[in-house]
């Protein structure tokens, strides 16, 4: 039903600009905590190069659009929509306490609850949710930490006999250039998670008895399952225009809660997160963009001393992170139980 396909495009595209205000904060925090750049000028600059890197590639939405479900079930509209509800649920929920939880795992746990629900445990990939989802979810905030400990340790040997006023004037210019360069590997992640899901459900369109033989070729992905123009350039721009509303409630919680930062430290974080997205993104790893960073803030916090870091907090973001999956799952079994009394 051509109708439903429309409400699920427009659903995905709602939760691609909630996940650019909820994760705003994972490009801009460390730039708007250190005053390199103020909170306005940051989520322009990263909403620009959100648009840019949503546009670069497309590994990671064939990951999504492909390697979760079995290829016997039968993806359905309402499935794709009872994902994106949960999903989007979470999100809003996590982004009005503050806390910065992963969208990526919200829309994959959304996808796992509704796909479950609707076929059950055989449905779904669960090989591939663990080496694809559950390895990356450990090992890339850990890398992240890691290269943010060492990137810290040879940047403050290299300016070792620099002025503290010095240091910190370069360091806000190069906050800036690394915010742009996170900025754009958080929409070759992100975007491209929901460019995967329209992907989904144009898939779903297309092999169902309704599908429409007046629909044009554009509109459809090709056989070798290419994502369509138009899905990247929508994706890119809701994500684009997410960003730039902002999200104050967790970049407040990012950029100083976590641990306080230098204008040198918050460039160190930013350049390894950087580093470790661009790499995910390259293999297909649907990675949260939102795990790397924060890992990233505690390296370079703990590269100063263990207590710098305000393991409170942390152990609340711990939390959110470790509920992610099951709740955004279980939001979207219940949802795709109230869709199918319409549907």
């Amino acid at each position: 039903m051509l109708t439903l396909l429309i409400v699920v495009i427009v659903a995905a595209l709602v939760f691609d600009y909630i996940n650019g205000f909820h994760d705003a904060a994972n490009a801009i925090a460390t730039t708007v905590a250190t005053g390199a750049l103020s909170f306005g000028a940051a989520v322009v600059v990263a909403g620009i190069f959100n648009f840019v890197g949503a546009m670069a590639g497309e590994e990671v939405a064939k990951t999504i659009s492909k390697g979760l479900v079995a290829s016997g079930f039968q993806v359905t509209q309402v499935v794709v929509l009872a994902a994106l509800l949960g999903a989007s649920v979470w999100n809003l929920m996590t982004w009005w306490w503050g806390i910065p939880s992963s969208s990526s795992h919200a829309l994959i746990g959304g996808l796992c609850g509704a796909v479950v629900t609707a076929g059950g445990t055989a449905a779904f990939q669960w090989q591939a949710l663990w080496h694809k989802i559950v390895i990356p979810l450990v090992c890339s905030p850990l890398a992240g930490f890691l290269v943010a400990l060492l990137s810290m340790v040879i940047l403050t040997w290299l300016v070792r006999r620099w002025r503290l006023s010095t240091v910190n004037r370069h360091a806000r210019l190069w906050q800036v250039a690394s915010a742009c360069t996170f900025g754009y590997s958080h929409g070759l992640n992100d975007a491209q998670k929901v460019m995967g899901i329209i992907t989904l459900a144009l898939v779903a369109y297309q092999t169902s008895p309704e599908a429409s033989p007046t629909v044009p070729s554009w509109f459809l992905p090709d056989h070798d399952g290419h994502i369509p123009l138009w899905v990247k350039v929508s994706c890119a721009v809701a994500i684009g225009l997410g960003t730039i509303a902002g999200g104050k409630r967790i970049v407040r919680t990012m950029g100083a809660k976590v641990a306080r930062i230098t204008p040198l430290q918050g460039f160190a974080a930013q350049t390894s997160g950087t580093l470790t997205l661009l790499y995910t993104g390259a293999n297909g790893l649907p990675v949260s963009t939102t795990h790397c960073i924060s890992s990233c803030i505690l390296g370079v916090g703990a590269s100063k001393r263990i207590n710098a870091v305000r393991w409170g907090v942390v152990a609340n973001i711990l939390v959110a992170w470790v509920l992610t999956l099951p709740a955004s799952a279980l939001v979207a079994a219940a949802c795709y139980g109230l869709l199918k009394i319409w549907f």
